[in-house]
């Protein structure tokens, strides 16, 4: 890793171009957060892809980069939120969970398919509730309840007030209830706990 004035003249140089200097950062880089990631998920190859990965969206936004922080500290967030990314795709998704049952279990069956099937009407219910919205309150709701977004950052984000974002908030799951509602669901209230 870069000592920080050496890391502050080596991104300057990479935002100009500098071949040489984004490999340094490469270089300095690449095995501690290779290393980090590993130790989240305990795959090697999804560590070094993740890593690369992170590489290629630090250095194609570079410009963005807020010099008041550390480099390794951006990188690292990032390469979290692609790890969160890559293991929420890589969960079993209800319709393709395998039911098992086993002596002595107390799931039945029965409960297992039910578990299943109620798994599958409220991810119905909420694609019904999410189309139901336009832009940009689809946005919002995602970044809120999906990525776990603050209204700070939303705000921030989409420049925006944060009253504004909160009413957005509002009347999106308004909209949804009522777009749940009219498609005859029994309980619509259990998608928007």
């Amino acid at each position: 890793m870069l000592d920080p004035k050496t890391e502050r003249l080596t991104i300057e140089r990479a935002r100009r171009g500098d071949r040489d200097a984004i490999a340094e950062l490469i270089h300095a880089y690449q095995r501690p957060l290779e290393a980090f990631l590993f130790r989240m998920c305990g795959k090697h190859e999804l560590a070094e892809d993740l890593a690369q990965e992170a590489f290629v969206r630090v250095i194609k936004s570079l410009d963005r980069f807020d010099d008041q922080y550390r480099f390794s500290t951006w990188l690292f967030t990032i390469g979290k939120r692609l790890l969160v990314n890559a293991q929420q795709k890589m969960k079993p998704t209800a319709d393709s969970e395998v039911v098992e049952y086993r002596a002595g279990d107390a799931r039945t069956p029965l409960a297992e398919v039910e578990s299943v099937e109620r798994g599958e009407r409220i991810a119905n219910l909420v694609e019904i509730a999410i189309g139901a919205l336009g832009s940009p309150q689809r946005e919002i709701v995602l970044l809120f309840h999906q990525q776990g977004w603050s209204v700070q950052r939303i705000a921030a984000e989409l420049d925006m007030p944060e009253g504004t974002i909160k009413s957005h908030l509002f009347r999106a799951r308004r909209r949804m209830l009522f777009a749940i509602e009219q498609s005859g669901a029994p309980n619509p209230g259990e998608v928007l706990r």
